[in-house]
């Protein structure tokens, strides 16, 4: 059978064998009463919705979710959105490396070499002005640097593969910082923001080739988690003044604009302005263009995006 294209690249007219990641499996029942599988598929290039209607036990008993899979599927354009119908789906085998299956081939990845984000992370710190909140954001960086170099931003809606968490907060820092030299606003702290904003996420998302909450996550939240990984790390370096630290505490606080959203308290600081409108437009930003590239719809607007809660203009 031939091989199906990159999710990328799989219209409604693919069809084919290949290899992937299942991130999330699913059995549904539909309107009629009939039993079906959602999956979500991934490889290197994104991520589709699957379905597997035939044969649902037998597939269902082959593989669980975060597994890597081979399937034999063809694409399908079912009200606008371009999915996968599966007809076969199994767990990959050893044997499978002779077939072309390569493990780093089905992980999304961040655009950016690592290691050149990495290096750009430790620049923008080493340029904060206050000595004791420098050491203070290194030391956290130093102390999770593990996990802050693979982490994902999200589950699902933005920056959701391996390293977008350093992607994401390397944009905010640079979105930030041109904001705060624009209106006269405190370098340091929008630098410190940037990072600090979404530090709980390294203990609210479990990770390893596929996302999805800890337990932790699911009854903290990344909001509190973060706060108390500041006064962790800050317990260690008491030359960070409580007003200062208080200040840190609040761009965590009220990182996501408004209370609606989720944040326990809303921005009262000219630099948590900054940092709420830098992590909006750069999740918002991420969510277009990933919504106008995998878009499979004639014309020229895309099909309804419910998160951004609109279509969107392909431009000509």
């Amino acid at each position: 059978m031939a091989r199906l294209p990159r999710i990328a690249e799989i219209d409604a007219n693919s069809i084919g064998s290949g290899f992937f990641l299942c991130t999330r499996k699913e059995r549904r029942t539909d309107r009629n009463g009939g039993v079906f599988l959602m999956l979500h598929l991934q490889d290197a290039s994104g991520e589709m919705e699957a379905k597997v209607f035939q044969d649902v036990d037998l597939n269902e008993a082959q593989f669980d979710a975060a597994e890597f899979v081979a399937v034999q599927a063809r694409g399908n354009l079912f009200k606008q959105r371009l999915e996968l119908v599966v007809d076969k789906i199994r767990r990959v085998i050893p044997e499978d490396s002779e077939r072309g299956f390569r493990e780093e081939e089905c992980i999304r990845t961040a655009p950016r070499p690592l290691e050149e984000m990495w290096a750009e992370l430790g620049e923008r710190l080493a340029s904060v002005e206050d000595p004791a909140l420098r050491g203070l954001l290194q030391a956290i960086v130093h102390d999770n640097a593990e996990r802050l170099r693979v982490w994902p931003a999200a589950r699902q809606v933005h920056h959701a593969y391996r390293s977008g968490l350093i992607e994401h907060i390397l944009q905010i820092m640079n979105v930030a910082v041109f904001l705060a030299e624009t209106y006269q606003a405190r370098r340091d702290l929008v630098i410190a923001g940037a990072l600090l904003h979404d530090i709980g996420k390294l203990h609210e998302l479990a990770y390893d080739v596929s996302i999805d909450y800890s337990v932790e996550g699911n009854l903290v939240g990344h909001i509190a988690i973060g706060v108390r990984m500041l006064r962790a790390a800050a317990s260690n370096h008491p030359d960070v003044s409580p007003g200062l630290l208080m200040e840190l505490e609040h761009l965590i606080l009220s990182h996501h604009g408004s209370r609606e959203l989720g944040s326990p308290v809303e921005p009262m600081t000219v630099e948590a302005f900054i940092l709420a409108a830098a992590d909006d437009l750069d999740a918002k930003l991420h969510q277009v263009r990933r919504h106008l590239a995998t878009d499979a719809t004639d014309g020229p607007f895309t099909a309804y995006h419910r998160y951004l809660g609109r279509s969107l203009y392909k431009g000509t």
